[in-house]
């Protein structure tokens, strides 16, 4: 089937797919461009839809062959031409691939991770591009999962898994309100590690072994009191210059590879 209206009906639908409501409503997203659609495939992802466009795809023939790839998984596939596809695309220079795909994430009671594992735990991250960086530093240093707790932004809004390059489907996330997630979290075994200025204790002096769960706030206010108060261990990032913080995914990604290096 070829879409050459801007205006069909699938467009539109697609479309649709960048405002929360819709998303929420039919449990679907949109997953834009190859590179985020070749990480969700190797991952397991089964995409519902593929809208392609061969006047933007590569002509080296490898494109064709994620096309052939998302056929057989059992996906409906569209060809589109440029006036159409662009119509649903909202980037720059697309690249001719936009899958509808499940909205990522499973319920917290869901998520299953092993004893010792290493967490990141994300609190009232308002930048989709903040959590998209985030996943992709988790999904590089092998984290287990990651938990949005009292989530401004849901994981399958496009921009974050724009940011994350797809890694919000290579890596376990899930979302819930700060008490749930603190609760889970002890069930568990897991220590909670706040990121703060507020502490003598370099996140480089401090033990980040063992079942661990990094918890990051917003950049204006941190964590929450709750959050704080829940954790364990408090840890600084030593800042040699004028400005007092860093953006939270960097803050994440510094202490995470830290727990890597003592892990490994």
């Amino acid at each position: 089937m070829l879409i050459s209206s801007p205006t069909n009906p699938r467009i539109k639908s697609v479309a649709a797919l960048r405002n929360r409501r819709d998303r929420d409503r039919t449990g679907s997203t949109r997953l834009e461009g190859r590179e985020e659609l070749e990480l969700a495939l190797r991952a397991g992802v089964r995409p519902h839809t593929l809208f392609y466009c061969p006047e933007l795809m590569a002509r080296d023939g490898s494109a064709a062959a994620v096309v052939a790839r998302v056929r057989a998984s059992g996906a409906e596939v569209l060809e589109c031409t440029r006036g159409a596809f662009e119509k649903a695309s909202y980037r720059e220079g697309p690249d001719g691939f936009l899958a509808v795909a499940p909205v990522p994430g499973v319920p917290l009671a869901d998520l299953d991770v092993a004893p010792g594992s290493l967490l990141l735990i994300c609190q009232g991250i308002e930048k989709p591009g903040n959590l998209g960086a985030m996943l992709r530093s988790a999904d590089a240093a092998g984290v287990a999962a990651v938990i949005a707790a009292d989530p401004v932004t849901d994981w399958g809004n496009p921009n974050v898994i724009r940011a994350s390059k797809g890694a919000v489907y290579s890596v376990p996330v899930a979302a819930a309100g700060t008490t749930a997630v603190l609760e889970w979290l002890s069930a568990r075994g897991y220590v909670l590690v706040a990121t703060t200025p507020d502490t003598e204790v370099l996140y480089s002096h401090a033990d980040l072994t063992g079942s661990l769960a990094i918890a990051v706030g917003t950049e204006k206010y941190g964590l929450d009191r709750e959050a704080f108060e829940a954790a364990a261990l408090r840890v600084r990032i030593p800042m040699a210059g004028r400005v007092d913080s860093l953006n939270a995914a960097t803050a994440a990604a510094i202490v995470l590879f830290e727990a890597v290096r003592q892990r490994t």
